[in-house]
């Protein structure tokens, strides 16, 4: 039975380009620039589309966002038409008039991304010298403006080791969430293949993530780790509660093409950022026909469609599996998750 497609949340790529030159990332710096993204003129038009029909929360990253002249107006132009606008950057472009610039557009939430505890491991995994300090600047001020911040981690054989010290320094700069991404080694991870952690130590980093979610005052949140749901359940928590305006829902593990979809700078949709497989142009059809009739989509809505292993685990429905990284080990996105643990044992009532 096919899944209920509300589409809920939007990660739109306003741009390619970036002022540091991070290696999980192909939208960089030492990559130059990057033609083809959609104008002023296309970006407000698909804000107005859009608006007309859904309101999900739209989560504005890059690349850097905050190098797109017009971040601001189409920030302000969604959060006028009643979307929930949050923004995603590296944390090192933001000075005091960046805050007031994010309080007037309607961004209710700044993520910024933090990869290492120390200056020494996060900017050599950012590629660039100070973004550490420059990052925590840009903190320090969101907090004073009164701007919720969130810090995001990539997890990789790198940092796994100080995951506890990124939670404690979440905990200690003020930000009011951590969200863990556990690298997906294609799409805007690819130029971090081999640096994934082993499927063992997937399955020990989100054991730990869901003991400390009991223990700490922050929303603490696993994307591109649907396991982790299964993990909640087996440990005796919830899966389909949905809170804070939609930022922090145990919903599902994969949302891909379900509830969450990805926006390109050229205006490509795809299920994620991280699963290349166009599914349709907002410059050549319209993103309602797009979300509601593409077939990728539609496949990736029926948990029927999933082979191997996760075509038999009870835990289908509320996991459903990393679509990018089965696509990036078989070329099938609906093939079975490769870096799961668990033997499936169907008839236990989960799925």
């Amino acid at each position: 039975m096919a899944l209920k497609a509300e589409l809920r949340m939007i990660a739109w790529e306003l741009t390619r380009s970036c002022n540091l030159d991070c290696q999980h990332c192909r939208a960089a710096s030492g990559r130059g620039s990057y033609e083809g993204e959609l104008s002023t003129e296309e970006a407000l038009a698909f804000v107005e589309d859009l608006s007309s029909w859904s309101k999900p929360v739209l989560i504005l990253t890059g690349g850097e966002p905050l190098l797109r002249e017009d971040v601001f107006q189409i920030a302000r132009n969604a959060s006028e038409r009643g979307m929930r606008v949050v923004m995603a950057t590296n944390g090192t472009l933001i000075t005091q008039g960046v805050v007031s610039e994010i309080k007037r557009s309607g961004i209710r939430r700044v993520s910024v991304s933090i990869d290492g505890a120390s200056s020494s491991s996060h900017d050599a995994f950012r590629g660039v010298e100070g973004a550490f300090e420059k990052a925590l600047e840009g903190i320090k001020r969101l907090r004073q403006g009164g701007v919720e911040v969130q810090i995001n981690t990539t997890v990789t054989k790198r940092n796994v080791g100080e995951l506890e010290d990124l939670l404690r320094l979440a905990l200690e700069v003020g930000a009011v969430a951590h969200h863990i991404f556990l690298l997906v080694p294609t799409g805007r991870g690819k130029e971090l293949e081999g640096e994934e952690i082993s499927p063992e130590g997937y399955e020990r980093v989100l054991e730990w993530f869901y003991e400390r979610s009991q223990e700490v005052p922050l929303e603490l949140k696993a994307t591109c780790a649907p396991q982790y749901y299964r993990i909640v359940l087996q440990k005796g928590g919830k899966v389909g509660r949905r809170e804070k305006g939609g930022l922090h829902a145990l919903t599902r593990g994969c949302l891909g093409g379900v509830s969450f979809c990805f926006l390109s700078h050229k205006g490509e949709v795809q299920p994620c950022g991280y699963l290349e497989v166009i599914c349709g142009d907002i410059r050549e059809r319209p993103f309602k026909e797009i979300w509601e009739g593409s077939e990728v989509f539609l496949k990736l809505r029926d948990p029927q469609n999933y082979t191997g292993k996760c075509g038999l685990c009870e835990y289908r429905v509320v996991c459903g599996g990393c679509r990018a990284r089965a696509y990036a080990a078989t070329g099938d996105y609906l093939a079975e998750e490769p870096y799961c643990l668990w033997e499936p044992r169907r008839g236990e009532g989960k799925a």
